[in-house]
């Protein structure tokens, strides 16, 4: 069986005793559920958060990663240098990067062959805009995001991959896909996964909704068949609503 996994993501926040601080008030948060927790922290925190979640099962993460193993990219990280600093999984394509930094399907795609070819496990971020939605063309964007993401990715690669869908009108606003729009368009992209690569591939692939998932609809999104777990933002600051985020079935 699938192990649903939540990861929080961090964003721009948090400095070191704070990191410190806020994974101690996670305890074994990790080793007390069947739910795979990640937290996925600035670059900057990555030596404190190692320290902090020893003995936690919590895993460590980061927030995005160059495609280059090195080179004159100021003000980027290569994959070498997140696994040095004993990370397991990042980030890549998260719809802040492409909507203010210029990400596109094509460079989403090469930070996650770099992550994977380094040994990291990658969280590959898809979703539409408000504006693609009112148009009527979610699936159509998902769709092409997804195809292009796992360009020349193998299936064997494809075991350390995470997907998760973010509509980007949901991010950081609070508002939130019903339950079932969630699901319905993560099915749509467990449909593009099996025609590229089977049934059994993608019936295994695990699928995260990442739009404002929280502490009062975890328990509703996390009962769609379809949806894997969260890539949580806001509420994975606060110690309190992210454990209850985690442990959404209790």
């Amino acid at each position: 069986m699938k192990r649903n996994i939540i990861a929080g993501n961090w964003k721009m926040n948090m400095n070191n005793s704070q990191t410190a601080e806020l994974i101690a008030a996670l305890g074994k948060l990790g080793k007390e559920t069947k739910t795979e927790v990640v937290v996925c922290v600035p670059f900057t925190n990555l030596a404190a958060a190692r320290k902090a979640i020893r003995g936690t099962g919590i895993k460590l993460g980061a927030q995005n990663v160059h495609w280059a193993k090195s080179g004159a990219f100021t003000g980027e990280v290569s994959a070498d240098m997140l696994t040095e600093q004993g990370v397991e999984y990042v980030i890549v394509g998260h719809s802040e990067r492409r909507q203010y930094f210029n990400e596109t399907n094509e460079t989403v795609n090469a930070r996650a062959k770099a992550a994977l070819a380094a040994g990291l496990k990658v969280i590959i971020c898809v979703g539409e805009t408000l504006d693609q939605r009112e148009q009527g063309i979610t699936e159509k964007v998902v769709t092409e995001q997804t195809i292009a993401a796992l360009t020349d990715i193998s299936a064997e690669q494809l075991k350390k991959v995470v997907i998760a869908y973010e509509p980007v009108w949901a991010i950081g606003t609070g508002k939130t896909a019903t339950a079932q729009d969630a699901n319905d368009t993560i099915a749509v992209i467990r449909k593009v996964v099996r025609k590229l690569y089977s049934r059994t591939i993608a019936g295994a692939l695990r699928i995260q909704y990442g739009g404002s998932m929280n502490a009062n609809n975890a328990k509703e999104l996390m009962a769609m068949p379809q949806i894997d777990g969260g890539l949580i933002g806001g509420a994975s600051l606060k110690p309190a609503d992210f454990i209850k985020v985690v442990q959404f079935d209790k």
